[in-house]
């Protein structure tokens, strides 16, 4: 994992805006590219004033709508019985892959919309929406509003790296940790309206029943 850091952090710093949205994209895929590895040091370069931070918050947000999109139709084209084969290999065994189905069943757009907010999530939530065949428009819509939020926070976090510690640019596995040090109190509040939106979802589905 050590080196594939180092790989992906060389990518973004040679490959501009075009290496942004091809590593957003395979972000968004099953790969080991984390989004904390690909927007920070963007952002790091936009404050040196290397790039536009307006810039890699798009191509970012590009870049994982790209790789949702494409996720979404494999999945729903390839079926769930090959995912349900299959998907252990991806870390997406059969019982997350029943989760994830539930949990979309439930909250629909605000699932997408979250998901996309969470680590360790957003890279694959595209999976199941294509295997209940979700509808695409919602589900690009919420994508890419949850992309941008996501990938803004992230972008934030970078430049408050480069002003906090500008050396960090040199040591990619340092800067993740910053990122994702800093990022605690965000993910709680991710959390917090998660559970409000779950908490009235249930109110208003008791008092249609």
């Amino acid at each position: 994992m050590h080196q594939l850091v180092q790989v992906w952090f060389e990518w973004v710093l040679t490959g501009g805006y075009l290496g942004i949205i091809v590593l957003m994209a395979m972000g968004s895929t099953p790969l080991p590219v984390p989004a904390e590895v690909v927007v920070p040091p963007a952002a790091f370069l936009a404050a040196q004033g290397r790039l536009s931070l307006a810039g890699v918050v798009l191509a970012s947000t590009l870049g994982a709508y790209l790789g949702a999109a494409l996720m979404y139709w494999l999945s729903l084209w390839l079926g769930r019985p090959l995912v349900v084969r299959f998907g252990r290999f991806i870390l997406f065994p059969p019982k997350k892959l029943e989760e994830a189905e539930h949990w979309l069943a439930r909250y629909q757009a605000g699932g997408v919309f979250f998901a996309r907010l969470l680590p360790g999530v957003r890279h694959l939530i595209s999976i199941p929406a294509g295997i209940v065949r979700m509808n695409f428009a919602v589900f690009s819509i919420w994508t890419i509003i949850g992309s941008a939020i996501s990938c803004s926070i992230l972008a934030y976090l970078g430049v408050r790296a480069q002003h906090f510690a500008p050396d960090l640019l040199k040591d990619p596995e340092a800067l993740v940790q910053f990122v994702r040090g800093q990022s605690k109190w965000l993910l709680l509040v991710v959390l917090a309206f998660a559970a409000l939106y779950i908490v009235s979802m249930r109110l208003s589905k008791r008092k249609s029943d």
